[in-house]
């Protein structure tokens, strides 16, 4: 059973800084491209990171581009999203998955909340 768990969201001031981690397990995590997704009330969700299989290249949304570093670590099947200079348009749950584009997704975690005050 494919499971996601994401945590370290919170209540930010503008200009802060997270760090994000997605716990995944019940499927390859190695083989897959790994996304960072974020969702507002009334929005799509969008992909705003994506990682490489064995971590060697990213690609980001551009309205994180320059203030976000997506990595991971394929021995503990985990994701990771370091936000900085965070702004209140980041405000949003997030959530993690493989990537959309090349897979679909797995059942999606409940994600975590950032909440960054202006």
């Amino acid at each position: 059973q494919v499971q996601l768990v994401e945590y370290g969201g919170g209540l930010v001031q503008s200009g802060g800084s997270l760090t994000l981690t997605c716990v995944t397990s019940g499927f390859g995590f190695t083989y897959y491209r790994m996304n960072w997704y974020r969702q507002t009330p009334g929005n799509e969700r969008e992909s705003i990171a994506s990682i490489s299989e064995d971590g060697t290249s990213a690609n980001y949304a551009d309205s994180v581009k320059g203030r976000s570093t997506i990595f991971r670590d394929n021995r503990k099947n985990m994701v990771y999203l370091q936000l900085v200079n965070l702004k209140p348009e980041d405000t949003a749950v997030y959530y993690c998955n493989i990537d959309w584009d090349n897979y679909g997704v797995y059942d999606w975690g409940q994600g975590t909340q950032v909440t960054v005050s202006s």
